[in-house]
């Protein structure tokens, strides 16, 4: 490896951790208590990929191959190996690991979990027993959020464009000026039409998810307003909502080794679970 090389590898290296320490702060911001829940980095409990493998031998390839994501991948050419092919199966890992039931997702990931329940299925059929519960996905009421820009897409960090979402750690004038920017239409009011006005729709869902009010009564206040006065109190109710949840981050930013601690706490907990089970899983399969 020459030295450009090892630069390169040690920045990836960096990046994965100050990624994942930074997904940790936001969890814990937003309210998980490390006292109540195991949190943790998944590669850092090995069980996770002796139990990928197990499952990968008993997965189909056409079961794969149906994956909306693997065929969104291998039409735009980014489907180049073998560890992204095979990544809904450590997936169903992640969950099955720990006898999950209950798993919380997104509208686009419910397809995951049904393969993780044909996996946990085919398991139990091949071994003969029944040892993997299949899980059930839990969903919120709004499913998806989508583009500020465009109603009809998904938000999503990828986006090169920052305005097309909102993030937890965007500053109150960030915040104003992203809403300010949203795509809106010519109608005048607020109401719910995806089909006709997903823009309006996707800022009216946003609304209600972060005010703890339903749709309805978002419509029925704005229903005779000018988006001005609608996006106007859009931003408080988003600045308030995520005002809190950035100063958090802010304080965890400022202590990374007490995330750090936090981290590693939870890793050895959850290799404590998964070492017992899969010495279970291991006595199943006969090896």
């Amino acid at each position: 490896m020459n030295g450009r090389d090892a630069k390169e590898e040690e920045e990836r290296r960096m990046n994965i951790k100050e990624g994942s320490r930074e997904m940790a702060i936001a969890l814990l911001a937003c309210g998980l208590d490390s006292k109540k829940c195991i949190l943790f980095q998944q590669s850092h409990v090995p069980q996770h990929a002796e139990l990928s493998w197990l499952l990968g031998c008993l997965t189909p390839n056409n079961w794969l191959e149906s994956m909306i994501q693997f065929k969104t991948k291998k039409e735009d050419g980014t489907l180049n190996s073998l560890g992204l092919f095979g990544y809904p199966v450590l997936m169903a890992a992640d969950i099955l690991l720990y006898g999950a039931t209950h798993v919380p997702v997104g509208e686009d990931q419910r397809q995951h979990i049904e393969l993780t329940r044909d996996i946990a299925i085919q398991f139990n059929n091949y071994y003969k027993k029944d040892y993997f519960v299949p899980p059930t996905s839990i969903h919120t009421t709004f499913q998806r959020v989508m583009s500020l820009k465009e109603g009809r897409k998904k938000m999503s960090k990828s986006d090169p464009s920052d305005y097309t979402r909102i993030n937890m750690n965007d500053s109150s004038d960030l915040i104003q000026s992203k809403i300010k920017k949203a795509t809106t239409d010519s109608t005048k009011g607020v109401s719910i039409d995806k089909e006709n006005r997903p823009e309006i729709t996707n800022l009216v869902e946003i609304f209600a998810s972060v005010t703890n009010k339903s749709t309805e009564m978002i419509v029925e206040e704005f229903k005779d307003s000018g988006h001005a006065a609608f996006k106007s109190a859009l931003t408080v109710a988003l600045q308030e909502r995520l005002g809190p949840i950035r100063e958090k981050m802010d304080s965890l930013r400022a202590n990374p080794s007490l995330v750090d601690s936090i981290l590693e706490e939870g890793a050895e907990t959850a290799r404590r679970i998964a070492i017992n089970r899969m010495k279970e899983i291991r006595e199943i399969a006969g090896y």
